[in-house]
């Protein structure tokens, strides 16, 4: 029978740490003491297996357990429940990583679109893509359309509402998305530009399926989605029912799941279907270190099984100043994005925006 492996970061005392990696092998199987399991499918097939326990020091191991296939039902939440379930409840453990079978990577199938697909959808045939978010929640969608008209006018390639922007009373949805569409569309008659819309699709399923058929309605092929506030399952949903689109994937929630950002952002978000994937930078308003950056990037873009790579997109308290920097770290092949950083330009913001884009492109070897 296939197996995933699943490799966690564990706390311990080193003479307790075989006890511990059975445990954990235990609770996200079968939830059993193994002595009373009888069946012999389920001892043969279905317990998982400690396979590897390597000391990592200063108290920590890595324990890799293989888990059947067979248990997570080619489903994303209930392989999220097998790889992390109950043992996310306890807090001396860490999920670190999770190789997975070929079934269950082509039943996912990764980025429909990808980096190609941005590339195709804006005027940045080579260089690294810039993006802005829409932001602050409060303020009516008028305010928010001019604000998108003004970036739109400094020649961005996308804006994206910001991710606490839903369907609120003071901005409704789709109030919001028709105007933001329709200055966005306005300022690239007026100059040129193929400056790309991003609204913010959010709620259960029912409603995020009904926001996206206002998305298309308005003609717009591109959307921000937090997968971890709408539930992955819900995600995955969108990404398999409107191949078409694409999709940037935003991080809220993604720290409350004890999952070490590379799987998380990097490789299970591109997984599910995550076209482009925002997560803190290093040396922003966030605690991540370069290393972790650099490990989301490259799980977002290594060669994996012929998925398409999903787009790193670096964010959270940028500056313009900091824009050749990140190029040199992250390469062309990535997304820019800074929010307030051209938001506090105010009556300059267009050609703050501009400003941003001409560094960008400067930047291109």
């Amino acid at each position: 029978m296939s197996r995933i492996h699943v490799t966690y970061r564990v706390k311990s005392e080193a003479g307790a740490i075989e006890a511990r990696a059975e445990a954990i092998a235990l609770e996200q199987s079968v939830e059993l003491p193994r002595e009373v399991i009888d069946d012999p499918v389920v001892k043969a097939e279905i317990i998982g297996r400690v396979e590897a326990i390597d000391a990592r020091g200063d108290g920590f191991f890595a324990v890799r357990i293989g888990l059947a296939e067979a248990t997570t039902g080619l489903e994303v939440g209930q392989l999220m429940n097998m790889a992390f379930g109950n043992t996310s409840i306890q807090d001396d453990v860490v999920l670190e990583d999770i190789e997975l079978t070929p079934a269950l990577i082509a039943t996912f199938g990764g980025p429909r679109q990808g980096l190609e697909g941005f590339r195709r959808r804006t005027s940045a045939a080579r260089r690294a893509l810039t993006c802005s978010a829409l932001k602050p929640q409060g303020l009516p969608a008028d305010a928010l359309a001019a604000l998108a008209g003004q970036m739109a006018r400094g020649g961005i390639d996308l804006i994206k509402d910001d991710h606490g922007l839903a369907d609120q009373g003071f901005s409704p949805f789709d109030a919001r998305a028709r105007a933001c569409a329709a200055a966005v569309r306005e300022a690239n008659r007026a100059t040129g530009g193929r400056t790309v819309y991003l609204p913010s699709l959010s709620g259960n399923l029912d409603q995020l399926r009904r926001q996206v058929v206002i998305l298309r309605e308005i003609g717009l092929d591109t959307a921000l989605v937090a997968p971890m506030v709408v539930g992955l399952p819900a995600f995955c949903a969108l990404v398999r029912e409107n191949a078409d689109l694409a999709f940037m994937a935003h991080p809220a929630m993604a720290g409350a799941q004890r999952i070490a950002p590379p799987l998380l952002l990097g490789k299970l978000f591109r997984l599910f279907g995550a076209d482009a994937t925002i997560f803190p930078n290093h040396g922003g308003r966030f605690g991540y270190t370069p290393e972790t950056c650099r490990a989301i990037a490259a799980a977002a873009r290594h060669e994996w099984a012929g998925l398409r790579p999903s787009v790193p997109v670096p964010a959270g308290g940028m500056s313009l100043e900091r824009v050749p920097e990140m190029l040199d770290f992250y390469g062309p092949d990535t997304i820019l994005l800074i929010g307030g950083g051209l938001l506090a330009a105010r009556e300059r913001l267009s050609a703050e925006t501009a400003r941003f884009v001409k560094r960008v492109a400067e930047h291109v070897s």
